[in-house]
């Protein structure tokens, strides 16, 4: 019922070699020197529960680990070189329960939207992952793939993998509006594989940002305007009211030197 085999040196694992085993149920084969997991692998082991396939140096798993594997509940390839995972061979997993992906170069790019996809899927329905953070490229670096925007895969080709998630995960508004995105970007011509972010919402930022910026330098200049013409207004008051208090009476009755010669005239 239980096999280990960790910690040798085996490089290979010949398809069809533990069909004798048919009530294996726990298979450990980590800390090895496994690069590839052939098709149908782990054929005729119909009570296989865990695989363990970590710290290996894996770059390749099948679509299918065999016949007869659908009741494998918990599945680890943490520690390896995976940059993609086909989601074919999640989905012939029916009863996964815990999947560990940790510490694996993982390719964000197109090639792992299906993946994307499944693993929402998977967690919406109670399974336990510890996620997958992406390695490249350089600008999503770090970054967990579930947290990747959608907009980011919309120069990706749709594949019938993802059409046939219009009908089964209904259950997610995002989920049906990234796919809205993806069959519109398939009617028309599709870029490399890497993806380029959807230019509206940057334009759309980029439009609120000028309005906004353009309001505050709008306010700044209008505020400076009132405040000159607030002091224009008092200065030319606080002028003419010194000139009707003071000037005025000065003209009208005269200096002494200024009435002399006029009476001088006179007489």
């Amino acid at each position: 019922k239980i096999l280990d085999l960790s910690n040798n040196s085996l490089s290979s694992f010949a398809p069809g070699s533990l069909q004798k085993l048919r009530y294996l149920q726990v298979l450990n084969l980590t800390r090895n020197l496994i690069h590839y997991i052939e098709n149908k692998t782990f054929s005729f082991l119909p009570h296989l529960k865990e695989l363990d396939l970590s710290s290996n140096s894996i770059v390749r798993l099948p679509e299918t680990f065999g016949n007869s594997t659908g009741n494998i509940t918990l599945l680890s390839v943490k520690h390896n070189k995976l940059q993609k995972m086909e989601r074919v061979l999640l989905e012939s997993l029916p009863n996964l329960k815990v999947v560990l992906f940790k510490d694996n170069p993982w390719l964000c790019n197109c090639n792992v939207f299906g993946l994307k996809l499944w693993l929402e899927s998977f967690l919406y329905r109670g399974g336990i992952s510890d996620g997958i953070i992406c390695a490249t490229p350089g600008i999503r670096k770090g970054k967990d793939l579930l947290k990747v925007p959608y907009e980011l895969f919309g120069a990706c080709p749709l594949t019938t993998a993802h059409t046939h998630l219009a009908t089964t995960h209904h259950h997610s508004f995002e989920h049906r509006s990234s796919l809205k995105h993806s069959h519109h970007n398939n009617t028309g011509k599709t870029a490399g594989c890497e993806p380029k972010p959807k230019p509206r919402p940057v334009n759309l930022r980029h439009a609120i940002a000028t309005v906004v910026i353009t309001g505050v330098v709008c306010g700044i200049v209008c505020l400076m305007m009132l405040a000159a013409a607030v002091y224009g207004c008092a200065y030319a008051a606080i002028t003419a009211k010194y000139h009707r208090e003071h000037l005025a009476p000065a003209r009208q009755h005269g200096t002494p030197e200024e009435k002399e010669p006029f009476d001088s005239s006179l007489a």
